[in-house]
């Protein structure tokens, strides 16, 4: 009986192993997969642009520009600054910390100034020519400056400091921040740093050198351009 056992089983099964099918939702899956990769690559050679369709656009809905006023020109605008001023404004409550009520704003602005010399009044008593046609004299007014323009690319807030207080009202009455009284005064502080320059003597010396080419080119050999009381 024992050696029965230790001898090897050479009966053959002619059974079949059963295999687990895979659910028929994952075969759905796979096979959508597989049709819809190379259906999606020939659309995208065929379109290359498709995607740019829903790219997001940005569209000018404002009216046609619209002419204010026609002026002509009678000033010659001889020189231009160009200066730059930083505008720190506080405002605070007395006997609260800024970090409840308070504000500061710095404002770093960047303007041109012109210095504008008036010819509309040029005429027989402000242009003295000599008889013999050789010399002439202009007499004109000083120069003056324009009021300043603020360069919008190149000005700026660079730091904005706002209590608790104030962020919540700005908040609670839809309130948006009006810088308006910064920009004004940086534009007065343009016009003061332009009126402390060299700007009109720079105006008036570019206005001299400009009539004496124009004079000589004229044929006359002596020029003499003075700048005295307003036209």
């Amino acid at each position: 009986m024992a050696q029965r056992l230790l001898e090897p089983d050479t009966s053959t099964w002619s059974g079949r192993l059963r295999r687990r099918r895979p659910p028929l939702k994952l075969l759905a899956a796979v096979a959508a997969l597989a049709i819809a990769l190379p259906v999606g690559a020939q659309l995208a050679g065929m379109f290359p642009a498709l995607s740019a369709t829903f790219a997001p656009k940005t569209v000018d809905r404002g009216p046609a520009p619209l002419m204010a006023a026609l002026s002509d020109i009678s000033e010659y605008h001889a020189a231009t600054g160009t200066f730059q001023v930083l505008v720190d404004i506080e405002r605070d409550t007395p006997h609260i910390p800024a970090l409840i009520s308070g504000e500061r704003t710095t404002l770093f602005a960047t303007g041109h100034v012109d210095a504008l010399v008036d010819l509309s009044g040029l005429g027989p008593d402000r242009v003295n020519a000599s008889a013999d046609q050789s010399a002439v004299t202009f007499t004109l007014p000083p120069a003056r400056l324009a009021p300043s323009t603020l360069d919008p690319a190149a000005t700026r807030v660079v730091g904005r400091e706002r209590g608790v207080v104030e962020r919540l009202a700005g908040v609670l009455q839809n309130n948006p921040v009006d810088d308006e009284d910064l920009y004004q005064l940086a534009a007065r502080k343009l016009d003061e740093t332009a009126r402390a320059s060299d700007l009109t003597a720079r105006a008036e010396a570019n206005t001299r050198d400009m009539l004496t080419s124009l004079a000589r080119s004229l044929g006359y050999e002596q020029v003499t351009v003075t700048f005295g009381e307003p036209l």
